[in-house]
């Protein structure tokens, strides 16, 4: 395919990605560009709160998703696609979280003494989050404060009788659970 030559709108993305590692075509990856661009600005602005960081994402989604072309095996493109986004998503989430220390253990009363001299309503967000954790299933909401307590999968998996993968499973659901019943809390900050 010549630099000047357009890929037909009506060809699979799996024809053109084909295309792409046969050939090295810069127009090929230009079209599967064009069409999931939008897509995934859109995936990565329903993960971050502003459109920089959004676009911060796509950009790193389509480099990747261009330096890993040669491993997509087939199937479904635009799946593929949106899970390199996601993971862009929460590596770049990762990486410019704040880093937050936590207690070895929590008072008895089970909620964290924290010092409020930098935001007057952090306790009320705190707060908020504990009360909310009471509503959790009990599994999840006691991987939970064992994760915030300090202790390993592992540790946490031997302390509560779950399996490892159980452990796992509770701790993302709960946290997932916990977002979404908190997700408002960030704007009292």
């Amino acid at each position: 395919m010549s630099s000047s030559a357009q890929v037909a709108p009506s060809i699979p993305d799996e024809e053109i990605v084909r295309r792409f590692q046969e050939t090295g075509s810069s127009d090929c990856f230009a079209e599967l560009f064009a069409r999931h661009r939008k897509k995934v600005f859109l995936a990565c602005r329903g993960f971050f709160s502003d459109s920089a960081a959004a676009e911060d994402a796509t950009q790193e989604t389509f480099l990747r998703t261009y330096q890993n072309m040669h491993s997509f095996q087939g199937g479904n493109f635009a799946g593929w696609l949106m899970r390199i986004a996601k993971n862009v998503c929460i590596d770049l989430w990762r990486k410019h979280r704040p880093e937050v220390g936590m207690e070895d253990e929590l008072p008895p009363e089970g909620k964290p003494t924290i010092k409020v001299d930098r935001t007057p309503d952090l306790h009320l967000v705190v707060e908020e989050v504990w009360r909310e954790m009471t509503s959790l299933p009990p599994d999840q909401r006691r991987c939970l404060e064992m994760k915030v307590q300090g202790y390993s999968y592992e540790e946490t998996a031997a302390r509560t009788g779950l399996s490892l993968d159980a452990v796992k499973s509770n701790l993302q659901n709960g946290r997932r659970m916990l977002w979404l019943k908190t997700k408002g809390i960030s704007q009292l900050r």
